[in-house]
């Protein structure tokens, strides 16, 4: 990763003003982030043995539990978008989403029974859901258009630091201090609390129109049908993207131990945080679509791989490979959604695609469960790279009917 001076260094000139490739405002939401996922990902490998092993929950709650979670996840980032486009009101919205997503790490903490335990999974989702596409649109309205690439891709380098962290830091607690496992909730508390304080006290609003309340429209047909054909293809694609859960059920079915797949979920998200900057440069100097189809040919191979192969070892390659799909599309995709839409629909647009891709997993990951226990483990992997492999070519053959920047991208403000 380039050292922060140079990505802060100034590249272009407007109004007399230098604005540098990567604003201040996109690096301190990376520290918030970092902060969040370490808090997050302290607990998202734990809260399915807490709920079962500790509080007695059946498995089908669990399953009602991660449902219900993703719809206020999916249904959330379009409304919360809407909104930020609506007002121009981003950083509150965003401080509201981290802050319910914090408290929620205590509602489970102080959860006598699977009840309250689930209501706080939901709670955090409802927060991840509410800051997502605000969050992204100020990113966006922080960048030049010609450097959104790399700004994603800072952002969730630094996000998924955190990510990294926090599996690692679960293991030290659990197995090396044996501190039990209702206490890794309290103690996920402080790193989500410490992001809320730095979001607050150094991330600012861009505004890159004067607010109007009565100006403010969106319909479907506002969407640029370039923006459509992109949405269309990765929907193709998530249908074959299950959940991560079921990398983690393929690693346990093989034998792997517990303290070891947290160390193969780490170095997931180990090689996303390493390669999700270096792609983001990339795509802002040979385009998105390259950089997004090779995610998609890597998400393939990684997926073919993890229904053929028998031997334990090949985990050491196949999480750290899907990490790599993770770095070349995750934040490459939000940019460039940002560049094919108007400036006043950023935020409602980046929702909406995150939303349609969203249930698209959801659907997947109920596809892939019913396919593990009629077919076996490697069906829902073959089937997921088969669909990869599709939208791959749908991507090669509609290339030519999705611009490379829209009409509509925006020059924002420093």
């Amino acid at each position: 990763m380039e050292p922060v001076h140079d990505i802060l260094s100034p590249d272009t000139q407007k109004g007399g003003q230098v604005q540098p490739e990567v604003s201040k405002n996109v690096v301190i939401m990376g520290v918030v982030s970092f902060f969040t996922d370490v808090a997050s990902e302290m607990v998202y490998p734990i809260l399915p043995i807490f709920l079962t092993a500790t509080l007695g929950a059946p498995m089908t709650i669990v399953g009602l539990m991660e449902g219900l979670a993703a719809s206020a996840l999916n249904m959330l980032k379009i409304v919360s978008g809407w909104l930020s486009d609506k007002y121009q009101k981003r950083k509150i919205i965003v401080v509201v989403g981290y802050s319910i997503s914090a408290l929620a790490k205590l509602v489970v903490a102080m959860s006598s029974g699977w009840h309250t335990a689930m209501f706080g999974k939901v709670l955090d989702r409802t927060g991840k859901g509410a800051r997502s596409s605000p969050r992204d649109a100020l990113i966006a309205d922080s960048t030049l258009a010609g450097h959104r690439g790399r700004a994603f891709g800072l952002h969730r380098a630094i996000d998924n630091a955190g990510a990294i962290i926090g599996p690692l830091l679960a293991i030290y607690l659990l197995f090396f201090l044996h501190i039990e496992i209702r206490s890794i909730f309290y103690i996920a508390f402080i790193p989500a609390l410490i992001g809320v304080i730095c979001l607050i006290l150094f991330v600012k609003d861009i505004h890159t129109k004067p607010v109007n309340h009565t100006v403010f429209r969106f319909k479907l047909t506002d969407l640029s049908p370039s923006f459509k054909v992109f949405l269309a293809i990765s929907i193709v694609f998530a249908l074959g993207n299950s959940a991560d859960a079921f990398m983690i059920l393929k690693a346990k079915d093989m034998g792997m131990p517990i303290e070891l797949i947290l160390v193969l979920y780490a170095l997931l998200n180990l090689t996303h945080s390493l390669s999700s900057y270096p792609a983001g440069i990339v795509s802002d100097k040979i385009g998105p679509k390259k950089v997004l189809l090779i995610g998609f040919l890597l998400f393939a191979l990684a997926y073919i791989l993890f229904g053929s192969i028998t031997a334990p070892f090949f985990l050491w390659l196949l999480f750290p490979l899907f990490g790599f799909y993770r770095g070349l599309t995750e934040g490459v995709s939000v940019a460039y959604v940002s560049n094919l839409v108007k400036e006043e629909h950023t935020a409602t647009a980046i929702g909406f695609y995150q939303t349609m891709i969203g249930f698209a997993v959801l659907l997947a990951s109920l596809i892939a469960g019913v396919m593990w226990e009629s077919l076996g483990s490697a069906a829902p992997f073959l089937f997921g790279g088969s669909m990869a492999i599709i939208a791959s070519l749908l991507f090669i053959i509609l290339e030519k009917k999705i611009n490379h920047i829209s009409l509509f991208a925006k020059t924002p403000n420093p």
